[in-house]
């Protein structure tokens, strides 16, 4: 079974039974997988007749691996050697050695006694509460180097997205084939990007097997095309803290390929915004969305920030200027809402008749849940267009000190049932209570709706909450999160690219698949 791509995409298959691991086998086939990864070390077999029956029956190009659970003792490598040379004998497409576990005289008699399987050397490196230092992983490469093997792979356990960097250094400079991962949530980019640096293994997970690191095999195959990365390629992605519930990728990723633009856009985890753009400085990181809870915190890593995003104090996009390098701080997040929620009123006042050029939303009680970045452009937005902002959040403190910066109300979270000065205002939620998953909460009771003309809620995952819902069966109008977010996205689209973004194209995309 021969390999027919340049980049191998391959799946772990970690199961008990033959039937277990042939189900498996055909669902990574139908989700574009290239190869498959057989975990024998979580393999149920009381013979090894068995496990060559499985082998023999594999219907995909197949890595052969066995691993230690539990601690090593003298059976457990007479078995995994006995699994190993069995792998070989069958002419399995590669074989996968820990060096850690097994001497690299094993390593050699494997090479001597293959006919086509390629023997690939691998070591873990636990990260220990400190990321592996270069050298660290310097001298890890050299080990396996030594061993003559094929191939050799290195997997590092990583805290932060910042330790992800070596890795990337390593890929571009190793000697012999290298197939990288940096384990856990903040290890996710180890694969997007790995095929930038020269990296021709990516590993995915199956749906419904999530693995944290790891892409479901779909979305390498249909989102992000991991393909027609290169070195050229330019990286863009969120910033954010959660950033499973983005939708960014599934848009941004597809225009860029209708525009017949060179970018990838990337799930980018990240606890400390500042020291994230430290370590990733060079101008192929060309730009980034910035999303919870870093949209204030990024105003200060940025060397310019644009006069709109500088008064509201909050930064939701960041682009890296190819002529100095330096970062450069806007806001698409303070449009994006208001021109939504001023459209669907002039849509409603067209409906009966009450059409003007003037704001829809001048002189309305605006009353605003939430002050984070998100809360502050729609703040600012509001106030821009003459409406009288009325703020509230859990935190009073974080409500008064925008509300002193936006000369307006606040008013203490508990109040917020009970706020009914008048009928026909317009409430808009900023915070992120709603989302997923999290979707049976809403910041307000049904009872208090009746008193809003329109609902805006900037949750967007998922599409129709339950403040919306409540919304409309009280008689509002509302606004959907995903239309503040196609806008927003329309606004990056033109920074990150320096040009046009295709309006029709990117609103299709956002509708059909949210």
């Amino acid at each position: 079974m021969g390999l027919k791509r340049d980049l191998v995409v391959y799946t772990r298959l970690e199961c008990e039974s033959c039937e277990e691991m042939a189900a498996s086998m055909h669902k990574a086939k139908e989700e574009g997988a290239d190869l498959v990864e057989l975990c024998i070390d979580d393999f149920t077999f009381s013979h090894i007749s068995q496990l060559e029956l499985l082998l023999k029956q594999r219907t995909l190009p197949s890595i052969v691996s066995f691993r230690p659970k539990s601690a090593i003792n003298s059976d457990w490598k007479k078995t995994c050697i006995q699994v190993l040379k069995l792998a070989v004998e069958l002419d399995v497409e590669f074989v996968e050695v820990d060096t850690e576990v097994v001497c690299h005289q094993v390593v050699a008699e494997l090479m001597s006694s293959r006919s086509n399987s390629k023997i690939i050397a691998s070591t873990y490196v636990i990260n220990a509460g400190n990321p592996p230092s270069k050298d660290t992983l310097c001298n890890s490469i050299i080990n396996l180097q030594s061993t003559g093997a094929d191939i050799i792979k290195l997997v590092i356990d990583v805290a932060y997205i910042t330790d992800v960097a070596p890795v990337f250094h390593m890929l571009t400079h190793s000697q012999v084939p290298l197939i990288a991962r940096a384990a856990g949530d903040r290890g996710l980019i180890s694969q997007l990007l790995g095929p930038k640096y020269g990296a021709f293994f990516v590993c995915g997970s199956l749906a419904g097997k999530s693995t944290p690191g790891l892409p479901p095999l779909t979305s390498i195959k249909q989102v992000y095309k991991l393909e027609y990365v290169n070195p050229d390629t330019r990286v863009f992605g969120v910033i954010s803290n959660p950033v499973g519930h983005s939708k960014g990728p599934l848009l941004h990723n597809p225009a860029f390929r209708h525009t017949g633009y060179n970018g990838i856009y990337v799930p980018l985890l990240v606890d400390n915004v500042k020291e994230f753009f430290r370590v990733f400085s060079c101008n192929d990181y060309a730009g980034f969305s910035v999303g919870i809870p870093h949209k204030e915190a990024a105003v200060r890593c940025c060397d310019e920030v644009d006069p709109l995003a500088k008064s509201i104090g909050a930064v939701n996009t960041i682009i890296r200027r190819p002529s100095d390098g330096k970062l450069i701080g806007y806001n698409t997040d303070c449009e994006a809402c208001v021109t939504a929620i001023e459209d669907a009123i002039r849509e409603r006042q067209k409906t009966n008749g009450h059409a003007s050029n003037v704001s829809p939303i001048a002189g309305k009680l605006f009353v605003l849940v939430g002050a984070g970045g998100a809360g502050r452009a729609i703040a600012f937005g509001a106030k821009s267009r003459g409406a009288r902002v009325v703020i509230f959040n859990r935190k009073y403190e974080r409500a008064k000190s925008l509300a002193a910066a936006v000369s307006c109300e606040a008013l203490p979270y508990e109040h917020l049932n009970d706020f009914c000065p008048e009928k026909g205002m317009i409430l808009a939620n900023a915070s992120a209570v709603g989302m997923q998953p999290k979707s049976d909460q809403t910041p307000i009771s049904k009872e208090a709706l009746r008193s809003y003309e329109l609902v805006f809620d900037a949750v967007y995952t998922p599409r129709n909450t339950r403040l919306l819902q409540e919304a409309t069966e009280v008689g509002a109008t509302v606004v959907s999160g995903v239309e503040m977010f196609v806008r927003q996205a329309l606004g990056q689209f033109k920074l990150f690219t320096n040009g046009l973004a295709p309006v029709d194209f990117m609103r299709r995309i956002v509708y059909e698949q949210f």
